[in-house]
């Protein structure tokens, strides 16, 4: 008889649902046990089809009181929350289980790959040298994606832990009675707490919980994942990774991301930096506490003892002393910085990433020629791993700004100068003026000017472009990343940074990146940088690398799923075309989310389907909101998710995915036509469809949760074209319409499957991963929609005909694209052949749809009540967020 893989699953979600049971039982009462018992009935009959099941649970919401909302949200979200924390342990459970089995596929992605190189005859010394050469740069952002509260991500952390111990064979019976009452304990004491934040957290906040993935997952993960990596890479090409072989390192924008968030100023920036280097600085003083303690060895070179000035029994601690000194003399200056005390700088301060890395490398050094190599190679080279990856600040901080705000400086700067409005010239005089500008040895302006308290320019959004500045320029450049132009559109907003960047004095510049965004951006993007590489000042600058960042959000709001997705792709080919032809190496920054329509699909698959080429040993990548959790929080997933990405870009390094074919090519063109104009047709030419959207999703109650420091909205009056793509996604989600990922996609398909050219269709999804991917993609969002509940919604929250007659528009929309999607893949059902999601979406199916109808039933009496009391908060409010919260953990979805 088959093993039943998601047996012990199942067992866990039914474990954790139990032991909630128990404590509604025991803290709220058998009469909450009951009703949420009668609810859960209720919605499984409602799911399975049942009219009358579904009228039942209608009638019992509406004759609910307000106060009796918020216990029945709160239980339905902790049970899908619990199902998430079941389901993620689920995946370390079939790691281990796969070590045991050898006849179970390994789940490190690099060993099949390694094989599949061999196959391809990959020379050994080609792949050595290409592993060496890997820069794969994750980068933490804050997007307001991530619904859960710090504090109860701790509790779900040690839930998950619960559940590994119990995994273990050899428990007696009383460990596991107290593992099962640790459980207990932890699911009451997520009952007890706020599921909702009192206060928007602040930019410093957010980078601190950026931190502690740092600290609580990655700081271990990082050492062990280089460690198997070494191995395998001996075991297949015959010798280990050089020991400064560091083929993924960590950045953020927490702190640093000012693109529509005026939170986020230079001195938040500035703290966030200091921040940084404070953890990162407490982090290698408890290893070093540690690793002096382990090193009581005697054997040294004369090297080392030579280093150490003195003849010392314990050579190692004595001469790691002065490091240990130097790094508490560097925690205290900072600590002191973020408290506002006086400081003095010192010569011994920690400035830079060797100042830690030269002593350790010297003693490893010796040990190894003392022929201590284990030694050698145990916790130090563990510690020495962490600085390589980590440096002295933890995460590289990038910058992000609007193209706007640097043309609006540089104007303030021509007009004091008398030279007239920057922002009026043409494009070539603004390049013309920059370069000259970028090559004179004399300041453009006065020093006083860059003075603080200057009021010679005294815009404050020009201020706080030059107040940034000057913080950039007092930081060790070690401690930034990149400098990312959100919406460019022409050299001169690259030009026009790396001009402010030297009126500051920034002596090592940041490099800085063009973020193409919209569809007409993406368009122009490879005319922009080839323009840039025919300057001869600017390709000497660059010294023959260079970065560009492709926008996932902004393009798909812009024109919708299909269009923004091939316009990405042809972006992506061109400027790979083009840096080639310059002989620049391009790193592309892929700015991707969770949600379909921003670009998220599982990572191999994601990176495989890029562009040949695209991917040449180096690849930035955003990790965003609840993605970052779900993908690093848990350290044997994170371990997993580091293998993913090194195997992903090594694959599509060495094994690059075919050209695509010119008839697949025209093909695209033609759909992507079809799909934009339907798209725009709809979202844009609609009159009904702004009043749709904010009356039958919840995208007003959104901006009530305290998710992210950054408003919904770029301006505070405007339509769609000013509302972020995240919350645009996010109530799209929470309604389950899901429409940006998905809106125009199917009737582009169907106009191709109607003129008779499945077969061409056919060949693209047997031959082309891009195509692949992103019918993958379509198929999983289509396989969370459901046309029945954003019924609901419509009709609970309006009577408007023309309302009405759009969302019969939509929702036909939504069924014409999933007949047609089955029809492509020539399958009954969506998901399958995607066993494991379609498992995950039935388990949730039961909790997710009781929270719409409360949902629904909640944004009723809300603006009933604000209507009719002018108020800004209501009774019902809390019930509203909680509800916001459980259905994002149920969809594993916001933004």
């Amino acid at each position: 008889m088959a093993q039943d893989i998601d047996a012990p699953l199942r067992d866990d979600v039914r474990l954790l649902g139990n032991l909630l049971g128990e404590t509604l039982k025991r803290h709220v009462g058998e009469d909450l046990f009951n009703q949420v018992e009668q609810i859960r009935a209720l919605a499984k009959g409602a799911s399975d089809g049942q009219i009358e099941a579904e009228k039942k649970l209608e009638e019992l919401f509406l004759n609910l009181e307000d106060d009796a909302f918020l216990p029945l949200t709160r239980a339905f979200t902790h049970f899908l929350n619990f199902a998430n924390i079941a389901e993620q342990y689920h995946v370390v459970r079939g790691r281990r289980e796969a070590e045991f089995d050898t006849a179970r596929t390994s789940p490190n992605p690099l060993i099949p790959l390694f094989e599949k190189l061999q196959q391809h005859n990959i020379d050994q010394e080609t792949l050595y040298q290409q592993i060496c050469d890997l820069s794969i740069e994750l980068v933490l952002t804050a997007h307001p994606t991530e619904v859960s509260r710090r504090t109860l991500i701790q509790k779900y952390d040690n839930i998950n832990r619960c559940l590994e111990t119990l995994d273990q064979k050899k428990l007696t019976p009383h460990q596991r009675t107290k593992i099962i009452e640790e459980l207990k304990h932890l699911i009451c004491s997520a009952w007890h707490t706020d599921e909702i934040r009192q206060q928007r957290p602040t930019p410093v906040d957010e980078a601190k919980w950026g931190f502690t993935v740092i600290e609580q997952t990655l700081w271990k993960a990082i050492p062990r994942f280089l460690r198997e990596l070494s191995e395998l890479v001996e075991e297949k090409c015959g010798k280990p990774l050089p020991i400064d072989a560091t083929p993924i390192r960590f950045a953020s924008w927490m702190g640093g991301d000012r693109d529509g968030n005026p939170n986020v100023t230079h001195k938040v920036t500035q703290q966030v930096l200091w921040f940084s280097r404070w953890q990162a600085t407490d982090l290698y003083l408890r290893d070093l506490e540690s690793l002096r303690w382990e090193l009581s060895i005697q054997e040294c070179t004369p090297e080392l003892r030579e280093a150490l000035g003195s003849d010392h029994s314990e050579p190692y601690r004595e001469y790691l002393r002065d490091t240990r000194e130097r790094l508490r003399l560097t925690h205290e200056w900072l600590a002191d910085k973020l408290q506002g005390n006086p400081t003095t700088d010192h010569l011994r301060l920690i400035r830079h990433k060797n100042d830690l890395l030269d002593p350790l490398m010297l003693c490893h050094k010796s040990l190894v020629e003392c022929n201590l190599a284990e030694i050698a190679n145990g916790n130090l080279l563990d510690f020495i791993h962490r600085v390589q990856c980590f440096g002295i600040e933890l995460l590289k901080l990038d910058i992000r700004q609007e193209s706007t705000r640097h043309r609006q400086a540089i104007s303030a700067i021509t007009e004091y100068l008398g030279l007239g409005n920057f922002e009026t010239w043409t494009e070539q005089a603004k390049q013309n003026f920059l370069l000259n500008e970028l090559q004179s040895k004399r300041p453009l302006l006065p020093k006083v000017i860059h003075e603080p308290k200057t009021s010679l320019i005294n815009h404050p959004d020009v201020q706080e472009v030059f107040a940034t500045m000057r913080t950039l320029a007092e930081q060790p450049p070690e401690s930034l990343g990149a400098y990312i132009i959100s919406m460019a559109e022409h050299p001169s907003d690259v030009l026009a940074v790396l001009l402010l960047q030297k009126e500051a004095g920034i002596q090592t510049p940041l490099r800085v990146v063009p973020l193409f965004e919209t569809l007409k951006d993406l368009d122009g993007a490879a005319e922009a940088m080839n323009s840039l590489f025919n300057m001869h000042w600017y390709k000497q600058h660059i010294q023959g690398k260079h970065e560009v960042m492709i926008g996932y959000s902004d393009s798909a709001k812009d024109a919708g799923f299909m269009s923004a997705n091939w316009a990405q792709y042809r972006a992506q080919e061109e400027l790979t075309a083009v840096a080639k032809k310059h002989d620049v190496r391009l790193t592309l920054f892929h700015g991707r989310g969770g949600s379909i329509s921003r670009g998220g699909a599982p990572t191999q698959q994601a990176l495989y389907s890029q562009p040949p080429g695209s991917i040449s040993g180096a690849i930035r990548v955003t990790e965003q909101g609840e993605m970052i959790r779900f993908k690093f929080g848990v350290a044997d997933i994170a371990l997993q998710n580091l293998e993913i990405y090194t195997a992903a870009t090594l694959e599509a390094t060495l094994l690059p995915p075919p050209v695509p074919k010119k008839a697949w090519r025209t093909l695209m063109d033609q759909m992507t036509e079809t799909s934009v104009h339907v798209y725009r047709n709809t979202v844009r030419e609609n009159p009904h469809f702004v009043s749709y959207l904010r009356t039958v999703t919840p995208e007003l109650e959104l901006q009530m949760l305290p998710l992210g420091s950054r408003p919904a909205k770029r301006k505070v009056s405007g339509g769609i074209e000013s509302l972020r793509a995240i919350p645009w996604v996010f109530a799209w989600t929470q309604i389950r319409l899901m429409l940006p990922a998905w809106l125009g996609t199917g009737a582009a398909l169907d106009e191709i499957l109607n003129a008779d050219k499945k077969s061409q269709l056919d060949e693209m999804l047997q031959e082309w991963p891009y195509f692949r991917t992103l019918i993958d993609m379509l198929e999983m969002v289509l396989s969370k929609s459901d046309g029945d509940v954003a019924w609901y919604y419509e009709a609970h929250l309006t009577n408007d005909p023309n309302l009405h007659a759009l969302g019969n528009e939509l929702r036909q929309r939504l069924q014409d694209a999933i007949d047609t999607l089955l029809r492509l893949k020539g399958e009954s059902e969506l998901l399958s052949q995607n066993e494991v999601l379609d498992q995950a979406m039935r388990v949730r199916k039961t909790y997710l749809l009781p929270l719409h109808l409360l949902q629904a039933e909640l944004m009723r009496r809300r603006r009933a009540y604000v209507a009719e009391h002018q108020a800004e908060h209501t009774p019902v409010d809390h019930s509203l967020m909680v509800s916001i919260t459980g259905i994002a953990a149920g969809l594993r979805n916001t933004g």
